[in-house]
């Protein structure tokens, strides 16, 4: 045999060479660089998962330091990417036995709810109807089917079969491999986890606030890849009270999936979803720390350390008293059903028996504190969920923030801007009387009467801007608008805020101050020359919220309009180091002479002491002052009732003002303002010197669970003796 030459012989060597060296460089290319993770251990035969450490989320409390939303802690089953298995077949078996544990260990009612929007039995399924009408799960549905290159018109038949078939429910002929209820519960959660974007960071929760003995028995199945997970809920400290300011967390709406994702979120993050929650959901929120876990080929942990400590998020303190809360939100309440009561005792129609609802707010003179809110009807945050679809379904939208967002004529109430922007334009001086003759008749199309005309026939006669207000008189400002203009009072209006944004965090509406420009804005009817009538009364188009009342009076007492803020600190987790302090902002000042604002202070003070608020605050410990208020709705209901106070007169520290739909007349409405005092100031039930032993604030909130079963079993409701003394308001 011939021998290979010596060049040939080198260049074999060579080639042989060069393919151990890319076959060896192949290999430690693969161990370093792709099986990192399965050799980052250090151990053969180990592999490393991690898992998230879920950050305490920042408590709530009010301005003393009383805790109202806290951290409480429960057990759950989870699902883990990370030791689940690989193939659909035994993803399926898991989910089944899982199930199984669950249930007949007693665990049924704690199973979450899946997000799947099919119903009924195989061979007879359809789409759910209720499903598809949540907006924010048909997001989320047509993002799953477009990662699946499926149509979004899609029938339930097509749907069913392309994902029975995906998760491997069926097999090559298409029989399937569960029976009945348990191939549905399988092919549900298979698609919910898909849904809610199941990952190494975002674990599928199975059951909830499970007990010992369920974790016991799911431990002893030694599933692997299912485990258990402690996780915090919120906890609501006063349940029932506050329930709109505080609002609620849930799981991120898919509308704003995407921006979520981007601040570092999971998809199934709990984040703010109304009130104090979503407002300082930036301060609240924790960052998630990370585990690393080391197991064995048999799944045995021998390593796991913290690779990422996680961070509490930060203690939000309120500008409310949860007392006051308390008290207010009874006195509503209580206001409202005496009211009804009255109403129906008098047995005259539309007197304010079909009141049913209504808000109040109390603001801190010059600072924009706000120290309560209180809506009615409302709802009890910690059984939301339960209540939802009776919440949805009341027609008195209990869900509704009426402090905020209720928009209501102020009536009356309104006439103090008036007067202010009329004094201080020099339009008539506080001395000047104008003659009520009862009927407006300068202009010979439109001749509205004083309310006096409209009840008895004759007008009030001489009056000056005190006498004017303490007895709401419509003439008076009908003519006093009229000299005005509607851009000289518009202009003041605006100052005092009205129709404006208190800038509170919790998003309110901005309401309507009516005028030519709001009018040409908003394309509603045009603009008529005698339509300063009616603004300058507080009728035609103007709407407030309960808030803005008591910042525009706020504003008026102290001369400056401040921004409203509900927001008082934010301080570290668990401690009391302040890291921000919330201060409100100067947003205008309005030039009012000290003679002119004493003038009409003077004369709100003459309308709780002789006017239209006497019956309800006469002989009162304390000297106060405020308007009354009533706004005609429509001819099929009573009015509006609406009352504005504030206190003490010589140096006024709170201005409540109350809003009760269909209250019929605002002296009654001044019941819950002068409730709302007696706490504040002390008096009453509220002195010092009352001989109770009983807790008062404790007796507030017996009373007002009474009154709420009261309201609720009608039958038990007890005549109530209404006011003695006409409301000769408006």
């Amino acid at each position: 045999m011939k021998k290979l030459s010596h060049p040939l012989r080198y260049m074999v060597l060579c080639v042989f060479f060069v393919l151990v060296c890319v076959i060896y460089t192949a290999r430690l290319i693969n161990i370093q660089i792709s099986g990192q993770d399965y050799y980052s251990s250090g151990y053969s035969g180990t592999f490393v998962r991690r898992e998230i450490i879920s950050a305490e989320r920042g408590e709530v409390f009010d301005r003393n330091g009383v805790p109202l939303v806290v951290n409480k802690y429960s057990e759950n089953i989870i699902l883990a990417h990370g030791t689940m298995p690989y193939t659909n077949a035994a993803k399926n078996a898991l989910i089944s036995k899982a199930l199984t544990v669950i249930k007949s260990n007693g665990g049924e009612e704690l199973l979450t709810e899946t997000n799947f929007p099919v119903k009924g039995s195989y061979g007879n399924f359809y789409f759910d109807g209720e499903f598809f009408a949540n907006p924010s799960k048909v997001s989320r549905f047509n993002r799953v089917l477009k990662d699946h290159e499926l149509s979004e018109n899609i029938t339930c038949e097509a749907f069913m079969s392309h994902f029975l078939r995906y998760y491997g429910l069926t097999d090559r002929k298409g029989n399937v491999l569960y029976d009945g209820e348990d191939l549905y519960e399988i092919l549900a959660r298979r698609y919910d986890m898909e849904y809610m974007r199941f990952s190494a960071e975002t674990p599928y929760t199975l059951a909830e606030n499970v007990g010992v003995p369920l974790i016991t028995a799911v431990k002893e199945s030694i599933l692997e890849g299912v485990e258990t997970e402690t996780a915090s809920e919120r906890s609501y400290c006063f349940p029932g009270y506050a329930s709109h300011i505080l609002g609620r967390i849930g799981k991120i709406p898919a509308a704003q999936a995407d921006a979520y994702v981007e601040k570092g979120y999971s998809l199934d993050a709990y984040v703010g979803i109304s009130g104090v929650e979503a407002a300082f959901e930036e301060y609240l929120r924790g960052q998630d720390g990370v585990k690393v876990i080391v197991e064995d080929e048999y799944g045995y942990i021998i390593d796991e350390y913290i690779e990422k400590e996680p961070v509490a998020g930060q203690d939000v303190y309120l500008t409310i008293d949860i007392n006051l809360q308390i008290v207010a939100e009874y006195a509503l309440h209580n206001n409202i059903d005496y009211i009804v009561e009255s109403a129906i005792s008098s047995g005259e129609p539309l007197s304010g028996e079909d009141a049913k609802a209504g808000a109040m707010s109390v603001l801190e003179v010059g600072t924009g504190d706000v120290l309560a809110l209180a809506n009615y009807p409302t709802y009890d945050l910690s059984t939301f969920n339960a209540d939802y679809s009776d919440l949805v379904a009341n027609t008195s939208s209990p869900l509704l923030n009426r402090a905020l967002n209720g928009m209501y004529t102020p009536g009356s109430t309104f006439k103090i801007a008036t007067a202010a922007a009329a004094l201080s334009e020099g339009v008539v001086s506080a001395s000047q009387k104008i003659n009520d003759t009862g009927k407006y008749e300068y202009f010979s199309d439109y001749q509205p009467a004083c309310w006096i005309y409209n009840r008895h026939g004759y007008g009030h006669g001489n009056q000056t801007v005190v006498e004017a207000i303490q007895n709401s008189c419509n003439y008076y400002f009908f003519e006093v608008g009229r000299l005005l203009t509607i851009e000289r009072l518009t202009e003041y209006c605006k100052k005092f805020g009205l129709g404006e944004k208190t800038g509170i965090e919790l998003g309110e509406t901005s309401g309507v101050l009516d005028s030519p420009e709001y009018r040409e804005k908003s394309g509603s009817e045009a603009w008529q020359v005698g339509d300063v009538l009616q603004v300058a009364i507080g009728q035609g188009k103007s709407m407030f919220s309960p808030l803005q009342l008591s910042n525009y009076i706020s504003t008026f007492i102290s001369g400056e309009r401040r921004s409203t803020h509900i927001l008082s600190s934010v301080r570290q987790y668990g401690t009391q180091v302040i890291t921000y302090e919330k201060e409100s902002e100067l947003l205008d000042t309005v030039d009012i002479s000290a003679y002119n604002r004493a003038v009409i202070l003077g004369a709100m003070k003459d309308v709780v002491e002789s006017g239209s608020a006497a019956s309800v605050f006469a002989n009162y410990d304390i000297t106060v002052g405020g308007k009354t208020g009533t706004a005609q709705v429509n001819e099929n209901k009573s009015a509006n009732a609406i009352f504005t106070g504030f206190a003490p007169f010589d140096d006024p520290e709170i201005v409540v003002s109350i809003v009760i739909e269909q209250g019929n007349s605002g002296t009654t409405a001044s019941r819950a303002v002068r409730d709302v005092f007696d706490y504040y100031f002390s008096l009453g039930a509220f002195s010092p010197d009352s001989e109770s032993e009983t807790d008062p604030i404790e007796e507030i909130m017996r009373l007002h669970a009474a009154l709420k079963e009261k309201t609720e079993n009608k039958d038990t409701a007890a005549s109530a003796q209404p006011d003695n003394g006409e409301d000769n308001a408006e």
